[in-house]
């Protein structure tokens, strides 16, 4: 008789169940790290500490196993948080977590998260002179003592980046430390280098035992992007520096008399938000004036995001913060560290590119950049095979990608082969060529990177070309029955125009969690940076390249933030006494928008015009930061009342309000759009009812006592501006005068519109980007 299918239905239905109770068991055993946010003022009398306090929270959520076998609640704490963040980072399963919230004095608690690095000629471009000259750079800035915190792989102490021949002693106020390790001794630290600290233990908690025979445990960077950010911040100048003979010049950092202290957070499998909270808390304390954080996540919303708390808390004590913007690009809401009081820097390019060639067998010349310097330089006089391994020129696949693996060699071998760029690392794909057999490689741009060009040091003769003559070449690759081809390289070029341009790399607004909140903030250079160079890693980066430099070119948002912290060095140099706010205000409202053909600053993925949704306030102008003329200032107050628009709940809040009783029953703003920001983002609701926004500004005169401004304000299709008063009249260095905007709605557009405010007064051009945003009705 046949088995009933009924009856087997439950038997694996019950079995299935059976392996989810035994799997749901397991799993509440497995022990994750979280970051726990205390609230330091509901700490009882009866502790001694702030840690015997954590520890006794952590115990009481213990089971009673658990605790029998680890004992005391400490021995789960991997960090303990006092400056910038109260609280800790313990291990605990997702029960005890779920416990540890209903606690009193628990603020939040964060699950562990994951962050990944967003990978001399830019003094000379940003208008800083020769140090030689009466420059920017001279003594009476003091810049020697202000200390930039640098967030990223570590530092390598050798370079001549980091002599520290002239300097004056470390300031008194500096209370951080050199930590030793492998490779790393007290003595690498020096009056330049004054502070090196590791954080891994959130890193070890999730992902094992750092291998030390593989990698330093120290805070010896043999990655290279944390020794290239430090440079480019407050690299002391080094005559001849180059790479491979392309960018030769002086490489200077941004603040060269600017101290640095380096906090290794990366490591070979990313960047973990403990380590990060625990490096920002430790800098805070340790007592640096600036930090640079050439790294990122996900989209968090500001109350789940640790490092938008933790720098909140930075920006309370005069810490100013720079974070890159990611490397997104040049997709639209793809940014990342957004909170109004981190300033989000974008990438551009400079007026120097290293040109190459592809000369067809057609006979036509098509202009790249390449960075190629090596033994296996292809004759000029000869053409050489082409393949491209595409179906046509537009769809790229595996093969046309060059991934490891795809290429057959008795195809490509002795060859020059294009290669669509996207997937894989640039340079990865020339040593999946060469590995083929491949004499040389053509990288063509897809739509996504458009007419942006960005050089690299490969391994085999490589040029890259935009998207249109990237199709021109597979098209004639495809289309002649013997194409042929070969590579020249042209070494550095000067005086490129148009420049600067966006990059296309270089993530875009509008700011996803706030749109009244205009981002990213400025650009700056990213594209084919010289600096500094770990000594254990070749210019490309791969484990095949056995070329060793002291300098290396990268480019990414990575290399455009240190730029921005180095300027607000010297801003902080000249104008101590100045609030974060106040000095991302000097870079904001100094910056501009037109190339130096004097057109628009242009999107290199389009070729088209930029807006302050790629460009922010514009491209840093560092002479013009340094005396703005007015600022607008906020306080850790106003931010927190920003905050209160954004719907978080009582708890939520509490985790920005540990250094004071703050509150919102002081709301002074109507919308988010009325914080005292240097950029305004108006958006219209899709409720045709409300014909007028009107927003409101305070600026601070830091220029002459007498000083007289009156407004312009660019012409808008959708919108009537009206500014009053339109003027301002100040008789004393920092008076503070009012504003207020209103925007009208004429008609509605179905894109935003883009323009800007600015107040003169003959001397000083005092900008603010608008953005018009429509919600669309539902």
């Amino acid at each position: 008789m046949a088995e009933n299918p009924v009856k087997w239905l439950f038997l694996i239905l019950a079995s299935c169940l059976c392996f989810a109770f035994v799997l749901s068991e397991s799993n509440s055993l497995i022990k994750k790290t979280y970051i726990v946010q205390m609230h330091k003022s509901a700490m009882p009398a009866s502790f001694s500490s702030p840690l015997e306090w954590y520890s006794s929270k952590l115990k009481s959520v213990m089971s009673d196993t658990q605790s029998e076998g680890e004992g005391d609640g400490e021995n789960r704490i991997i960090y303990s948080y006092q400056n910038a963040f109260h609280g800790v980072a313990a291990q605990l399963t997702e029960e005890e977590a779920e416990r540890l919230k209903q606690e009193d004095g628990v603020v939040a608690i964060l699950p562990e998260t994951k962050y990944e690095l967003h990978t001399t000629r830019s003094p000379m471009f940003l208008g800083l002179e020769p140090e030689e000259s009466t420059s920017i750079w001279s003594q009476k800035l003091a810049d020697h003592d202000v200390i930039v915190g640098v967030l990223d792989t570590g530092i390598w102490p050798e370079s001549a980046s980091f002599n520290d021949t002239g300097m004056t002693p470390v300031p008194p106020h500096w209370k951080g430390t050199c930590e030793t390790g492998r490779g790393f001794k007290k003595h690498h630290c020096n009056r330049k280098i004054v502070g090196a600290r590791v954080f891994y233990r959130g890193y070890e908690a999730a992902t094992g035992k750092i291998n030390e025979k593989n990698e330093y445990k120290s805070p010896r960077d043999q990655d290279g992007h944390g020794t290239h950010t430090a440079a480019t911040v407050a690299g002391s100048p080094v005559r001849g520096a180059n790479l491979l003979g392309y960018a030769y010049g002086t490489a200077r950092g941004m603040a060269p008399g600017a101290r640095i202290a380096a906090y290794k957070v990366c490591w070979t499998g990313g960047c973990f938000s403990s380590d990060i909270l625990s490096a920002v808390d430790r800098a805070v304390g340790d007592g640096v004036n600036v930090l640079s954080i050439s790294l990122g996540g996900g989209a968090l919303s500001y109350s789940h995001d640790s490092l938008a708390i933790a720098t909140f808390g930075a920006m309370e004590m005069g810490v100013f913060v720079s974070c890159s913007a990611g490397n997104g690009g040049p997709d639209p809401v793809s940014l990342t560290n957004v909170p109004p009081w981190i300033t989000t820097v974008g990438a551009s390019t400079m007026d120097r590119d290293f040109p190459g060639n592809v000369k067809l067998g057609s006979g036509r010349t098509i202009p790249g950049v390449s960075l190629y310097k090596g033994r296996r330089l292809l004759q000029a006089n000869k053409q050489y095979p082409l393949v491209y391994m595409g179906s046509n020129s537009s769809s790229p696949n595996p093969s046309s990608l060059c991934l490891e693996g795809t290429l057959d060699p008795h195809v490509v071998s002795g060859k020059i082969v294009i290669c669509d760029r996207g997937i894989s690392p640039r340079v990865q794909k020339g040593q999946v060529v060469k590995d083929a057999g491949g004499v040389g490689m053509i990288l063509t741009n897809t739509a996504a990177n458009g007419e942006e060009l960005v050089a690299d040091c490969h391994l085999l003769p490589a040029v890259a070309v935009g998207e249109m003559e990237g199709k021109a070449i597979k098209h004639y690759a495809l289309t002649n029955g013997k194409p042929t081809a070969t590579l020249a390289f042209l070494g550095t070029r000067l005086g490129v125009r148009p420049s600067p341009v966006v990059a296309a790399f270089s993530s875009r607004g509008p700011n996803f969690l706030t749109l009244e909140i205009l981002k990213p903030d400025v650009v700056a250079p990213g594209v084919n940076i010289l600096a500094a160079w770990t000594g254990e890693l070749g210019p490309s980066s791969l484990p095949t390249d056995h070329r060793r430099v002291r300098f290396n070119i990268l480019s990414g948002t990575s290399m455009s933030c240190p730029h921005v912290s180095g300027i607000a060095a010297l801003i902080k140099a000249r104008h101590p006494d100045w609030s974060a706010a106040a000095v991302k205000s000097a870079l904001m409202t100094t910056a501009y928008v037109h190339d130096n053909i004097h057109n628009p600053l242009q999107d290199s993925s389009t070729a088209a015009a930029s807006t302050p949704y790629d460009h922010g306030a514009g491209h840093i102008n560092p002479l013009k930061a340094l005396d703005p003329g007015l600022i607008y200032d906020i306080s850790a107050q106003d931010y927190f009342v920003f905050l209160c628009t954004q719907k978080l709940t009582a708890m939520q809040l509490k985790a920005f309000s540990k250094h004071s009783n703050m509150s919102c029953h002081h709301n002074t703003l109507a919308t988010p759009g009325d914080l005292n920001y240097p950029a305004i983002s108006v958006v219209f609701p899709e409720d045709t009812a409300i014909s007028t926004l009107t927003l409101h500004r305070t600026v601070t005169n830091v220029g002459p006592p007498a000083s007289h401004y009156h407004v312009v304000v660019s012409p808008f299709k959708g919108v009537t501006i009206k500014v009053e008063p339109k003027t301002l009249n100040f008789t004393r260095r920092n008076q503070k005068l009012s504003y207020k905007i209103s925007f009208t709605r004429n008609s509605p557009q179905t894109m935003p519109e883009f323009g800007g405010l600015v107040w003169k007064d003959g001397v000083h051009k005092v900008r603010s980007p608008i953005a018009i945003t429509w919600l669309p009705p539902f």
